[in-house]
C-alpha cells in the first residue's frame, strides 16, 4: 500500500535528486493536481492509500517536472494578484514582480477610464486592472494563441476585457486611452543560454527576448503609447534589471514626470511617465 505521505516522500526525493528547487513543495503541488485536491487535504489524509489512477497521473507529472517543464505548465495555473490564471506554453508564466506594475498604475492612474494592456500574454495584467478598478480595458498580443489564453482567463474571472491580435498597439486609434500598461519582452538575446532550463526551453521566446540589448522594443512601444494616449495619459512599463537608464532616455520631450518603481529586491522594475498635456 502506497499512502499519500509515502508518495510525497518518494516524489520529493526524486525531484531533489534532479536538482529541482523546492522539491517538497513541488511534489505537494503535483500530487494535489493528480488528486484534484487542495494542499490541506494532503496533511489531513497523509495515511490514506493513493489510488492507482492518482499514482499514474502523479508519476507522469513528476517525470515532466524532472525533464524541466515548469510546474505551472503541468498544473495549468498560476496565481497573480490573488487570482488564479490558466497558463500554458503559449504564454509567459506571470511573475510576482509584475504585480509592481499594477501597484505603480494604481498610484498614478487609478481614475483612468480606458486602459490597454499591450503584449498581454495570459491576460494577467489587463484582467487584474479591470477587476481592481472597473476600468474599460483592452488588451493586445502579436500571438493569436496567447490572446486565446487571455480571453479564456477574462471569461473565467468575469472581466470584460476586449482583445486584439496585433503588433503592439497597431489595432488602436489615436488618443483612445488614458493608460497604457505593458510587460514587453526584455531579456537580451545573449542571455538566453544563461536562463534557467525551465524558462529557456519551455516559455515562449517571443515573450522573453527583447533584442540584442533587451530594450529594442521599448522605442516602438513608447512611440505607440504617445499615439494612442490622450494628453496627460500614463504609460507604465515593466523593465529588466539592465534597462532603466536606456528606457528612461527614450522618454523625450513629449513625456513628463518620469518615475521608476523598484521591486522588493531593490531592482528597478517599472518605469512610468505622463504624456505631456
Amino acid at each position: 500500500m502506497l499512502t499519500i505521505q509515502d508518495a510525497l516522500r518518494q516524489g520529493s526525493g526524486l525531484l531533489q535528486r534532479e536538482g529541482v528547487a523546492a522539491a517538497r513543495l513541488t511534489a505537494e503541488l503535483l500530487l494535489c493536481h493528480a488528486l484534484g485536491r487542495e494542499r490541506s487535504y494532503l496533511f489531513a489524509h497523509g495515511g490514506d492509500e493513493l489510488t492507482e489512477m492518482a499514482w499514474i497521473h502523479y508519476g507522469r507529472y513528476l517525470h515532466r517536472r524532472m525533464k524541466g517543464e515548469p510546474s505551472q505548465y503541468i498544473t495549468r495555473k498560476q496565481e497573480f494578484y490573488g487570482r488564479p490564471f490558466r497558463v500554458g506554453p503559449d504564454v509567459l508564466i506571470p511573475r510576482p514582480e509584475t504585480e509592481h506594475l499594477i501597484e505603480a498604475a494604481l498610484e498614478r492612474a487609478r481614475g483612468a477610464r480606458r486602459a490597454v494592456d499591450i503584449g498581454c500574454g495570459s491576460g494577467a495584467i489587463g484582467v487584474t486592472w479591470t477587476l481592481e478598478t472597473g476600468c474599460a480595458t483592452w488588451a493586445s498580443d502579436i500571438s493569436p494563441a496567447a490572446v486565446a489564453v487571455a480571453q479564456g482567463n477574462a471569461e473565467r474571472l468575469a472581466a470584460g476585457v476586449r482583445f486584439a491580435v496585433c503588433d503592439l498597439a497597431a489595432a488602436f486609434a489615436p488618443r483612445s486611452f488614458d493608460l497604457v500598461l505593458s510587460n514587453p519582452p526584455y531579456v537580451p538575446d545573449r542571455e538566453g543560454p544563461l536562463l534557467q532550463r525551465e524558462i529557456r526551453e519551455h516559455e515562449p521566446a517571443v515573450a522573453l527576448f527583447g533584442g540584442p540589448t533587451g530594450v529594442e522594443i521599448y522605442e516602438r512601444l513608447i512611440a505607440d503609447a504617445a499615439r494612442i494616449l490622450v494628453p496627460g495619459g500614463i504609460l507604465a512599463m515593466e523593465i529588466g534589471y539592465q534597462g532603466e537608464t536606456r528606457v528612461r532616455a527614450m522618454l523625450g520631450e513629449g513625456w513628463v514626470e518620469p518615475d521608476t518603481r523598484r521591486d522588493l529586491a531593490g531592482w528597478p522594475r517599472v518605469v512610468s511617465a505622463r504624456l505631456a498635456p
